[in-house]
């Protein structure tokens, strides 16, 4: 996108909501319709800071159209919250299904150039941009493992998501089969990824139900270094069964937002 693009873009990410409702509205709405198309296309990104909560002022390469929640700081402030209040200079972070980086970035911000973060995304397109945003924001103590996070190290099919429900395809999830855009990828289990790296001091995890098997392959770093723990739960069976296991593994269990639970060591 160029320039007078990328302003424009801004724009738009500034008073989307305002905009929405002309869209609404007879005649003027097609006509703020077809302006912001030829303006903005779709499929365009612009380079934006990011205006409030915990991200405040880091970079994102954010679709004009989309994106307004990331540049207004939003997104999982639950999540925003429990990094900023348990993750601290010298720790290591992995974000588990991490996108195009949002709490990667965070995490990098908290942790120092003397802490680590580990960022990992099955999909190449969403890993490529999330290395962008790292390289961008100048955070070199974090570094993108493009590869899915299962019970253990093998080939899994990774279904992508539809950009047309998910511009910035974050429903992207691990299934049983090959099928329709679908592609096959190496997976790791953090148990094994953690013996031959740093291990984390806090764990974000958010992999569209694939959260159990995540876990199951976690069972010894769960044991041993105990990282504080924020995970999404997909269904209500994901979540009665992770808890129960946390519990089973010490962990005090408490709802963190309506979809996320937060698992403290005892």
């Amino acid at each position: 996108m160029g320039a007078a693009q990328g302003r424009l873009g801004e724009l738009l990410l500034r008073y989307a909501l305002p905009l929405a409702g002309l869209r609404r509205v007879p005649v003027l709405g097609r006509c703020v319709s077809w302006a912001g198309e030829k303006l903005v296309p779709r499929g365009s990104r612009t380079w934006v800071r990011v205006q409030n909560g915990a991200a405040k002022g880091l970079w994102l390469n954010l679709n004009p159209r989309t994106g307004q929640t990331y540049f207004d700081g939003g997104g999982e402030p639950e999540v925003q919250a429990a990094l900023e209040k348990y993750v601290r200079q010298g720790m290591t972070v992995y974000d588990v299904g991490a996108n195009i980086g949002l709490f990667s970035m965070i995490a990098a911000r908290l942790v120092g150039e003397h802490g680590h973060v580990v960022a990992f995304e099955a999909d190449s397109e969403i890993a490529a941009r999330l290395r962008e945003h790292l390289a961008r924001n100048e955070f070199r103590q974090a570094v993108v493992e493009e590869a899915a996070v299962w019970s253990e190290a093998r080939r899994v099919y990774f279904e992508r998501a539809d950009p047309a429900a998910s511009p910035d395809r974050g429903l992207g999830r691990v299934v049983e089969a090959g099928k329709q855009n679908t592609v096959e990828l190496p997976a790791v289990s953090l148990d094994e990824y953690a013996q031959t790296h740093a291990a984390p001091d806090f764990v974000k995890c958010d992999v569209e139900g694939a959260e159990v098997e995540v876990f199951r392959g976690a069972q010894r770093l769960l044991r041993e270094k105990r990282p504080v723990i924020v995970c999404e739960m997909h269904s209500e069976a994901n979540r009665r069964s992770l808890t129960t296991e946390f519990a089973n593994l010490r962990y005090s269990c408490t709802p963190c937002g309506t979809n996320h639970v937060l698992a403290c060591p005892r």
